[in-house]
Protein backbone atom coordinates (compact mmCIF):
# COMPACT_ATOMS: atom_id res chain seq x y z
CA UNK A 1 0.00 0.00 0.00
CA UNK A 2 1.37 4.00 -0.59
CA UNK A 3 0.63 6.72 1.04
CA UNK A 4 1.33 9.20 3.17
CA UNK A 5 0.74 13.43 3.81
CA UNK A 6 0.91 15.37 0.63
CA UNK A 7 1.42 18.73 3.37
CA UNK A 8 -2.65 20.09 2.03
CA UNK A 9 -3.44 16.98 0.90
CA UNK A 10 -3.60 13.11 2.88
CA UNK A 11 -3.49 11.05 0.51
CA UNK A 12 -3.87 6.97 0.88
CA UNK A 13 -4.09 4.13 -2.47
CA UNK A 14 -3.81 0.68 -2.90
CA UNK A 15 -3.97 -1.57 -6.49
CA UNK A 16 -6.63 -3.91 -6.80
CA UNK A 17 -6.30 -7.33 -8.05
CA UNK A 18 -9.72 -6.91 -10.25
CA UNK A 19 -8.85 -6.51 -13.78
CA UNK A 20 -11.13 -3.59 -14.06
CA UNK A 21 -9.59 -1.37 -11.30
CA UNK A 22 -6.42 0.43 -11.51
CA UNK A 23 -6.01 1.93 -8.39
CA UNK A 24 -8.12 2.88 -5.17
CA UNK A 25 -7.57 6.11 -3.42
CA UNK A 26 -8.59 8.13 -0.27
CA UNK A 27 -7.81 11.55 0.41
CA UNK A 28 -8.39 14.29 2.85
CA UNK A 29 -7.65 18.09 2.43
CA UNK A 30 -6.08 19.50 5.36
CA UNK A 31 -6.13 23.04 4.49
CA UNK A 32 -7.64 25.58 2.01
CA UNK A 33 -5.55 25.86 -0.99
CA UNK A 34 -5.00 24.20 -5.00
CA UNK A 35 -3.07 20.88 -6.34
CA UNK A 36 -1.44 20.61 -9.91
CA UNK A 37 -3.44 17.92 -10.54
CA UNK A 38 -1.15 15.53 -13.09
CA UNK A 39 -1.97 13.94 -16.49
CA UNK A 40 -3.93 10.49 -16.07
CA UNK A 41 -4.78 8.16 -18.31
CA UNK A 42 -7.45 6.71 -16.32
CA UNK A 43 -10.85 7.68 -15.95
CA UNK A 44 -12.29 7.61 -12.70
CA UNK A 45 -15.61 7.63 -10.40
CA UNK A 46 -15.33 10.27 -7.49
CA UNK A 47 -16.98 10.62 -4.59
CA UNK A 48 -16.82 13.67 -1.84
CA UNK A 49 -18.09 15.03 0.64
CA UNK A 50 -17.50 18.77 2.18
CA UNK A 51 -19.29 20.99 4.41
CA UNK A 52 -22.15 18.46 4.93
CA UNK A 53 -23.08 17.64 1.15
CA UNK A 54 -21.92 14.22 -0.84
CA UNK A 55 -21.46 14.51 -4.16
CA UNK A 56 -19.96 12.31 -6.95
CA UNK A 57 -18.58 12.39 -10.32
CA UNK A 58 -17.12 10.70 -13.51
CA UNK A 59 -13.48 12.16 -14.21
CA UNK A 60 -11.85 11.54 -17.78
CA UNK A 61 -8.40 11.15 -18.49
CA UNK A 62 -6.34 14.38 -18.04
CA UNK A 63 -4.00 15.04 -20.91
CA UNK A 64 -2.20 17.24 -19.34
CA UNK A 65 -0.90 18.80 -15.53
CA UNK A 66 -3.22 21.58 -14.47
CA UNK A 67 -3.92 23.62 -11.03
CA UNK A 68 -7.10 22.12 -9.06
CA UNK A 69 -9.26 23.86 -6.17
CA UNK A 70 -9.05 22.16 -2.91
CA UNK A 71 -11.77 22.78 -0.69
CA UNK A 72 -10.72 22.71 3.09
CA UNK A 73 -12.00 19.98 4.99
CA UNK A 74 -13.19 17.77 2.57
CA UNK A 75 -13.05 13.56 2.12
CA UNK A 76 -12.46 12.11 -1.24
CA UNK A 77 -12.61 8.36 -2.66
CA UNK A 78 -12.23 6.85 -5.80
CA UNK A 79 -11.99 4.08 -7.87
CA UNK A 80 -9.10 4.38 -10.76
CA UNK A 81 -10.45 2.15 -14.04
CA UNK A 82 -8.18 0.53 -15.67
CA UNK A 83 -7.46 1.36 -19.37
CA UNK A 84 -10.18 -0.52 -21.68
CA UNK A 85 -12.74 0.12 -19.31
CA UNK A 86 -15.61 2.76 -20.38
CA UNK A 87 -19.36 3.10 -19.33
CA UNK A 88 -21.28 2.54 -23.10
CA UNK A 89 -23.26 5.01 -22.30
CA UNK A 90 -21.08 8.14 -21.27
CA UNK A 91 -18.55 7.99 -23.83
CA UNK A 92 -14.93 8.32 -22.95
CA UNK A 93 -13.79 10.56 -25.68
CA UNK A 94 -16.33 13.06 -24.36
CA UNK A 95 -14.71 13.24 -20.94
CA UNK A 96 -11.38 13.88 -21.86
CA UNK A 97 -10.07 16.75 -19.90
CA UNK A 98 -13.36 17.22 -17.99
CA UNK A 99 -15.83 15.28 -15.96
CA UNK A 100 -19.91 14.70 -15.89
CA UNK A 101 -21.53 15.32 -12.19
CA UNK A 102 -23.81 12.06 -11.02
CA UNK A 103 -27.10 13.69 -9.68
CA UNK A 104 -28.73 12.53 -6.44
CA UNK A 105 -26.02 11.67 -4.39
CA UNK A 106 -26.29 11.40 -0.82
CA UNK A 107 -23.73 10.08 1.86
CA UNK A 108 -25.34 6.47 1.45
CA UNK A 109 -26.69 6.60 -1.96
CA UNK A 110 -26.22 7.27 -5.47
CA UNK A 111 -28.51 6.48 -8.68
CA UNK A 112 -26.99 4.52 -11.50
CA UNK A 113 -29.11 3.25 -14.25
CA UNK A 114 -32.10 3.84 -12.63
CA UNK A 115 -31.50 2.26 -8.86
CA UNK A 116 -30.09 3.21 -5.63
CA UNK A 117 -26.52 1.72 -4.81
CA UNK A 118 -24.98 1.88 -1.95
CA UNK A 119 -22.25 4.70 -1.92
CA UNK A 120 -18.70 2.65 -1.92
CA UNK A 121 -16.02 2.71 0.36
CA UNK A 122 -11.95 2.15 -0.04
CA UNK A 123 -12.62 -1.14 1.43
CA UNK A 124 -15.51 -2.28 -0.66
CA UNK A 125 -14.49 -0.32 -3.78
CA UNK A 126 -14.04 -4.44 -5.77
CA UNK A 127 -18.20 -5.27 -4.87
CA UNK A 128 -19.08 -1.89 -6.53
CA UNK A 129 -17.35 -2.46 -9.70
CA UNK A 130 -18.52 -6.03 -10.02
CA UNK A 131 -21.91 -5.15 -9.69
CA UNK A 132 -21.51 -2.33 -12.19
CA UNK A 133 -19.47 -4.94 -14.65
CA UNK A 134 -22.75 -7.14 -14.43
CA UNK A 135 -25.17 -4.45 -15.12
CA UNK A 136 -23.80 -3.92 -17.84
CA UNK A 137 -23.12 0.08 -16.41
CA UNK A 138 -18.94 -0.84 -17.01
CA UNK A 139 -17.85 -2.76 -19.73
CA UNK A 140 -14.25 -3.75 -21.67
CA UNK A 141 -12.76 -3.53 -24.96
CA UNK A 142 -10.87 -7.04 -24.49
CA UNK A 143 -8.14 -5.63 -27.27
CA UNK A 144 -6.73 -3.02 -25.08
CA UNK A 145 -5.90 -5.54 -22.41
CA UNK A 146 -4.56 -7.62 -24.96
CA UNK A 147 -2.25 -4.62 -26.23
CA UNK A 148 -0.80 -3.66 -23.24
CA UNK A 149 -0.29 -7.49 -22.62
CA UNK A 150 2.04 -7.82 -25.59
CA UNK A 151 -0.72 -9.45 -28.19
CA UNK A 152 -0.96 -8.51 -31.76
CA UNK A 153 -4.91 -8.44 -32.26
CA UNK A 154 -5.88 -9.95 -36.35
CA UNK A 155 -7.40 -6.43 -36.98
CA UNK A 156 -6.02 -3.75 -39.02
CA UNK A 157 -3.85 -1.18 -37.69
CA UNK A 158 -6.47 1.78 -38.86
CA UNK A 159 -9.16 -0.58 -36.30
CA UNK A 160 -6.79 -1.14 -33.29
CA UNK A 161 -6.09 2.79 -33.07
CA UNK A 162 -9.84 3.60 -33.48
CA UNK A 163 -10.71 0.56 -31.09
CA UNK A 164 -7.95 1.91 -28.67
CA UNK A 165 -9.30 5.62 -29.07
CA UNK A 166 -13.04 4.37 -28.15
CA UNK A 167 -12.76 3.05 -25.06
CA UNK A 168 -9.43 5.03 -23.39
CA UNK A 169 -10.51 8.58 -25.03
CA UNK A 170 -6.39 8.76 -26.21
CA UNK A 171 -4.26 7.24 -28.48
CA UNK A 172 -1.11 4.62 -27.58
CA UNK A 173 1.14 7.37 -27.47
CA UNK A 174 -0.71 10.16 -25.71
CA UNK A 175 -1.12 6.87 -22.84
CA UNK A 176 2.91 5.93 -23.86
CA UNK A 177 3.80 9.27 -22.86
CA UNK A 178 2.22 9.91 -19.74
CA UNK A 179 3.06 6.23 -18.14
CA UNK A 180 6.76 7.03 -19.12
CA UNK A 181 6.52 10.85 -17.60
CA UNK A 182 4.90 9.62 -14.18
CA UNK A 183 7.43 6.61 -13.97
CA UNK A 184 10.20 9.62 -14.27
CA UNK A 185 8.55 11.58 -11.87
CA UNK A 186 8.51 8.35 -9.16
CA UNK A 187 11.89 7.69 -9.69
CA UNK A 188 13.19 11.09 -9.60
CA UNK A 189 11.40 11.59 -6.17
CA UNK A 190 12.93 8.32 -4.72
CA UNK A 191 16.04 10.42 -5.60
CA UNK A 192 17.39 9.03 -8.99
CA UNK A 193 19.65 11.12 -10.66
CA UNK A 194 17.71 12.92 -13.66
CA UNK A 195 20.40 11.88 -16.36
CA UNK A 196 19.74 8.36 -14.87
CA UNK A 197 16.02 8.57 -15.84
CA UNK A 198 17.23 10.02 -19.16
CA UNK A 199 19.15 6.62 -19.82
CA UNK A 200 16.80 4.25 -17.89
CA UNK A 201 13.35 5.12 -19.40
CA UNK A 202 14.74 5.99 -22.91
CA UNK A 203 14.28 9.63 -23.21
CA UNK A 204 16.70 11.76 -25.69
CA UNK A 205 18.04 14.05 -23.03
CA UNK A 206 17.92 15.98 -20.42
CA UNK A 207 15.42 18.93 -22.07
CA UNK A 208 13.52 15.74 -23.36
CA UNK A 209 12.15 14.72 -20.27
CA UNK A 210 12.33 18.18 -18.75
CA UNK A 211 9.64 19.23 -21.62
CA UNK A 212 7.91 16.07 -20.62
CA UNK A 213 7.66 16.65 -16.83
CA UNK A 214 6.54 20.16 -17.36
CA UNK A 215 3.80 19.24 -19.50
CA UNK A 216 2.35 16.14 -17.55
CA UNK A 217 2.99 16.35 -14.33
CA UNK A 218 3.68 20.34 -14.09
CA UNK A 219 6.75 20.23 -12.21
CA UNK A 220 10.79 20.66 -12.97
CA UNK A 221 13.04 17.69 -11.70
CA UNK A 222 14.15 19.89 -8.89
CA UNK A 223 10.81 21.03 -8.19
CA UNK A 224 10.19 16.95 -7.55
CA UNK A 225 12.97 16.43 -5.18
CA UNK A 226 11.87 19.20 -3.32
CA UNK A 227 7.93 19.32 -2.80
CA UNK A 228 5.82 22.61 -3.01
CA UNK A 229 3.94 23.01 -0.07
CA UNK A 230 1.75 25.36 -1.32
CA UNK A 231 0.56 23.22 -3.98
CA UNK A 232 0.80 19.36 -3.67
CA UNK A 233 0.38 17.13 -6.29
CA UNK A 234 -2.49 14.64 -7.06
CA UNK A 235 -1.79 11.03 -6.59
CA UNK A 236 1.20 10.44 -7.79
CA UNK A 237 2.43 6.28 -8.47
CA UNK A 238 3.77 3.94 -10.93
CA UNK A 239 0.80 2.48 -13.36
CA UNK A 240 0.92 -0.97 -12.55
CA UNK A 241 -0.58 -1.87 -15.98
CA UNK A 242 1.95 -1.86 -18.99
CA UNK A 243 2.76 0.65 -21.10
CA UNK A 244 1.74 0.26 -24.76
CA UNK A 245 3.79 -0.65 -27.67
Amino acid sequence: MNGGIRLGLEIESRPSELPYIERVWRSRSIELGRMTSIAASHWELVFWEHDGQAQAAVLGPEPAACPAPVPKDATFFGISFALGTSMPHLPISRLVGGSAEIPDVTRRSVWLKGSAWHVPDYDNAEAFVRRMVREGIVDCDPIVPAVLGGAAPDVSERTLQRRFFAATGLTRGAIRQIHRTREAAVLIQEGVPAQDVVHQLGYFDQPHLARSLARFIGRTATQLSAPDRAEPLSLLYKPSSPVPA
